[in-house]
Formats: C-alpha cells, sequence, structure tokens
C-alpha cells in the first residue's frame, strides 16, 4: 500500500471539491483570479506576521511563521510579475467572503482566538492548494507550470498551520475543526456573486 500524499491529506481534511462550476468561471475570469491570487498572497503574509507579533512567546510559531511570511510574499512578487507579463493592471478588489466568514468563527479568548486561527489558517492553505491542483490542467503552459509549482510549498503551510493548532492546544483540536469544516464547505458550494480566487459558486 503506497504512502499518504500531502495532497491525499488535504483532500481528506477539506469538507469537499471546488464545485465544476467554479473552475468554469475561473477559466473566463483569468485576470481577476491573477489579481485576486497576488492580493491573498500579500494577505498570507500579512496574516504570518501578525502571528508574529501577536504571539511572540511561542517559538515553533515564530519559526515556521517567518519561513511561511517570506515564500508568501515570494509568491506575490512572482504573480505581480505574472500580471506585469500579460498587461494586467493589478487594481484594488473588494475581497471575497470567504476569509472574513472563516474568521467570523473565532473564538473570543486569546487562547482559543490563537487556536481557531491556525485552524482557519490551514483551511485557507489547503484550499489554495486543491484549488492549484484542478486549475493547473485548465490553463496555459505558463501558469499550469506556475500553478503546479507552488503546490508543494502551500502543502506545507497547511501542514503548519495545523501542526501548531495541536502543539498549542490544551485539548483536542478535532472539534474546532469540525465547526469550522462546517463553514468552510457551506462558504464553498453556496452561491456567491463575487467572483474571488475563493469564492463559492457563481449565480447561475
Amino acid at each position: 500500500m503506497s504512502a499518504a500524499t500531502p495532497m491525499d491529506d488535504i483532500l481528506a481534511f477539506l469538507p469537499c471539491a471546488t464545485p465544476d462550476a467554479w473552475l468554469d468561471e475561473a477559466v473566463l475570469q483569468q485576470d481577476i483570479l491573477l489579481i485576486d491570487h497576488a492580493n491573498c498572497e500579500k494577505k498570507a503574509a500579512a496574516t504570518a506576521m501578525s502571528l508574529l507579533y501577536k504571539f511572540s512567546e511561542h517559538t515553533e510559531l515564530l519559526r515556521k511563521m517567518s519561513h511561511l511570511a517570506r515564500e508568501e510574499l515570494l509568491h506575490f512578487e512572482q504573480v505581480v510579475n505574472l500580471l506585469a507579463q500579460r498587461r494586467i493592471r493589478y487594481i484594488h478588489l473588494g475581497a471575497s467572503r470567504y476569509a472574513g466568514g472563516l474568521r467570523d468563527q473565532l473564538r473570543k479568548d486569546a487562547k482559543g482566538q490563537l487556536i481557531d486561527t491556525l485552524i482557519v489558517g490551514a483551511f485557507v492553505e489547503a484550499r489554495s492548494c486543491e484549488r492549484f491542483a484542478r486549475l493547473a490542467p485548465l490553463l496555459d503552459p505558463v501558469l499550469t507550470r506556475f500553478y503546479q509549482g507552488l503546490l508543494r510549498s502551500e502543502a506545507r503551510h497547511f501542514q503548519d498551520y495545523l501542526s501548531l493548532a495541536a502543539l498549542y492546544s490544551e485539548e483536542d483540536i478535532g472539534p474546532h475543526v469540525q465547526r469550522i469544516r462546517a463553514v468552510e464547505e457551506q462558504l464553498i458550494t453556496s452561491e456567491d456573486p463575487v467572483f474571488r480566487f475563493h469564492s463559492g459558486v457563481p449565480p447561475r
């Protein structure tokens, strides 16, 4: 029997696959896809830096988040370069409902907020990785190579967030993962009027 791969772990963690309707829309709206991808990389780096400042007593978190922030900023630079090569202007886009919907699930106490923030980070990275893998075969060769090249680091980011949540929690994180997983599934599978990298199903 072959060992589970990082993608196997991601697919087991996520509550559902990306709907085909979102993939169809992504192929049609590649400019918006790339602009929002850049935004996602920038926000991911900012999230990691925020954790560095707020929870500076946790050595393992500092180590993993500093590495993650550097990688996310490199990915941001790479997407910005792709936008320039394709003469796509990096315009302001409003945020999708996805990250905000997940953050609404954070507990209010400091310890619970840290654990839930790490679990949310795991879901964001896992969903990104799953979408990169689903999108790659549908795009031109340059984007295909780029998205396939992101899979390893994004899978590691998912594992880092989840392992940190387990490390710093004084209880089983399973119930909290399940609570946030239910919300993530609703955000991904329900109709969403705004197309973004993490949006739900486009209106019919």
